[in-house]
């Protein structure tokens, strides 16, 4: 039996080692000048599923790490969600959990109503976030809020550009995400929707959506 292919199988893992050895040396000299810390302002928007799904990640990594943080939900509020449940009852001691919307704005159909419960909402986040106690703040749905111009954006980029404390995260999640929103962000995630089962008739099942 030859041994060409043999040879040539670790011919081909030295090329491979080799690559890989200079991809890490490369890596490694770029990580180098990342030495920097800061608080970042983080926004989830875009069609696709997952915005909030990605946010609660940020937050459970922050439970996990027993780090304060602090959940403000703007328009989910009237919904049981899984997230929420779990970590009132798991995790008060390290994130506070408000839930101040009512509900889609279809659902209540009261724009004064609407305007009055993003504004509370609001003054509740902007609490949260000069306690420097809290090293993430997720401030769910607040997108909608401002593209329904419940709340003004530019005085939300205001409070983060001047009060926003340096080392706090601040996560801003929902649909169309404001441009003033996008320029001020340190990371922007848009998710993309492809397929989502909801267009063939399958409605929103716990542990998937909610």
């Amino acid at each position: 039996m030859s041994e060409e292919p043999v040879e040539s199988g670790e011919k081909d893992d030295t090329r491979h080692a080799e690559k890989m050895a200079k991809k890490k040396a490369a890596r490694d000299k770029i990580m180098a000048t990342k030495t920097d810390e800061k608080g970042l302002i983080i926004v989830y928007t875009g069609k696709g599923k997952g915005k909030s799904s990605a946010a609660f990640g940020m937050i459970f990594r922050h439970i996990a790490h027993r780090k304060p943080s602090a959940v403000v939900q703007f328009i989910k509020g009237a919904m049981w969600t899984g997230e929420r449940d779990l970590i009132e009852k798991h995790f008060s001691d390290v994130c506070q959990f408000h839930t101040m919307g009512e509900g889609f704005t279809w659902e209540t159909q009261d724009r004064a109503r609407d305007v009055a419960a993003a504004r509370a909402a609001w003054e509740k986040a902007k609490e949260l976030i000069r306690d420097e106690r809290n090293s993430m703040v997720l401030l769910d749905e607040i997108n909608i809020a401002l593209r329904y111009d419940y709340l003004d954006v530019n005085e939300v980029v205001a409070f983060l550009k001047a009060d926003k404390p340096y080392m706090t995260h601040v996560v801003l999640t929902g649909r169309n995400a404001k441009d003033e929103l996008i320029e001020i962000a340190d990371l922007v995630t848009e998710m993309e929707l492809i397929k989502h089962p909801f267009r063939s008739g399958i409605k929103g099942q716990p542990g998937v959506e909610f």
